[in-house]
């Protein structure tokens, strides 16, 4: 009966936000509310689902914390020397345009906002190709890698959805997967290099008339008043520094970012209608993503506390040929690409993963270890038509949503096989269990 209401239960979600009967907000809500009424569970309906909250909590104000932290760099305008730079040098030669491009996208998606990176980024560089004839189909499908890997962040969206899912501290998946990340970001400069070298050798290294236009007044602050070029020092220190803790697990992340956040504030923007300012323009962003976090606090709570999981996870075990099980993490590296090409992230993450990684945990293989394996397939996530802001990057490039799958698909799949062969060498995740 268990198993029976858990599957039910996970299908019709998934139907639910795949069709847009619902938005995942609400159907994480009612849906598991509806199932747990239905199974019996009506009494103990409260406590499962504070207890799932309770969880999530940390998680759900390290997310707000990090998305304000990230949003107020940007407004400060920390990121725009670096933005300036790259389009100083790129000029007219289409090596070093393509290698900006993913450099420039890179650097901009940090935030973990993929429609503000394609605006950002589209706004930069389209002008560049069209002048040199370079395609736009690299520079979308350069950008849209970039931010593939980059949405691995934990204030990205898939890490926070793992670690909720899971009940795992978002920087147990983050900081191990850092060096994988990397190995994909090396993957993507080399694709970027290759076009470019292609491109130069069609086109030629051209010297355009404005090539020495000034590009001191650039900004991808889209807040004029609120930028603070006299900061960028500071800004970038206490940048740096918050890494460092991140990495070195010096407080829990939520406190990190609370502390760098309050910081930077006060420093930026110490008067306080600024700093209200500040918070309002970026209110709706923080919104959409933390209330997701405490409204999957109520279906993982539900979830877990109903038994649901334990029962999928059994079934799941006897139908996993034994020896395949051992192989867990792995598979769901490799088929956490199709899944979430094919359905959202909120149906992979709280539908699908908890049912894989409880039947993993019979084979030795941790919730984290599982977590990291199921952010891999983000560069070919991306490129799902069940994305919206996929569809602004293509509008923005003024090319065809086909035309770009066609020529990035190949790609995404190829870092995500970067990233995953770094993990498994690194250790991140295991290829073979041997409990």
């Amino acid at each position: 009966m268990l198993t029976f209401l858990g599957f039910a239960m996970v299908i019709t979600f998934m139907y639910l936000i795949m069709t847009k009967r619902l938005s995942a907000l609400i159907a994480l809500i009612l849906v598991p509310i509806l199932f747990a009424v239905f199974g019996g569970f009506a009494p103990k309906i409260g406590p499962m689902m504070l207890e799932g909250i309770t969880k999530l909590a940390p998680t759900g104000v390290m997310l707000m914390f990090a998305i304000l932290y990230f949003a107020l760099m940007i407004d400060s305008g920390l990121f725009d020397p670096a933005v300036r730079k790259i389009l100083k040098l790129v000029k007219g030669d289409p090596l070093k345009i393509a290698v900006g491009t993913a450099v420039l996208a890179l650097v901009v998606s940090l935030d973990g906002d993929g429609a503000t990176t394609y605006m950002i980024c589209v706004a930069a560089m389209l002008p560049l190709y069209r002048r040199i004839g370079m395609s736009p189909r690299i520079m979308a499908g350069l950008i849209i890698l970039a931010g593939g890997v980059m949405n691995m962040t934990p204030w990205g969206g898939p890490t926070a959805r793992a670690a909720s899912a899971l009940h795992v501290d978002p920087s147990d998946i983050f900081v191990p997967m850092i060096p994988a990340m990397l190995a994909g970001c090396a993957a993507i400069l080399a694709i970027a290099w290759c076009y470019g070298l292609r491109e130069r050798a069609r086109l030629g290294e051209l010297h355009l008339q404005g090539d020495d236009v000034d590009h001191s007044e650039i900004s991808v602050s889209q807040f004029p008043d609120a930028r603070r070029p006299k900061l960028i020092w500071f800004n970038g220190a206490l940048t740096l520094a918050l890494m460092v803790a991140l990495i070195a697990g010096l407080l829990p992340l939520p406190v990190l970012f609370m502390v760098a956040f309050s910081i930077a504030m006060i420093v930026n923007y110490p008067c306080l209608q600024q700093q209200k300012d500040r918070v309002a323009a970026h209110a709706g962003s923080v919104l959409a993503v933390v209330g997701l976090i405490f409204a999957a606090g109520i279906f993982t709570g539900i979830l877990s506390g109903t038994g649901m999981v334990d029962a999928m996870s059994k079934s799941l075990l006897a139908v996993i040929p034994p020896a395949l099980g051992p192989y867990l993490a792995v598979i769901t590296a490799l088929v956490s690409m199709p899944f979430t090409f094919f359905m959202s992230n909120d149906a992979f993450y709280y539908g699908v993963l908890p049912v894989l990684a409880e039947a993993a945990s019979h084979y030795g293989i941790t919730a984290a270890e599982m977590a990291r394996a199921s952010i891999v397939g983000q560069p070919v996530h991306l490129l799902s038509p069940l994305v919206p802001s996929t569809y602004l990057l293509v509008a923005l490039a003024g090319i065809e949503f086909g035309d770009h799958q066609r020529f990035t698909l190949k790609w995404a799949i190829l870092v995500c096989l970067c990233i995953m062969v770094a993990a498994l060498l690194l250790g991140t995740f295991p290829l073979f269990s041997t409990l």
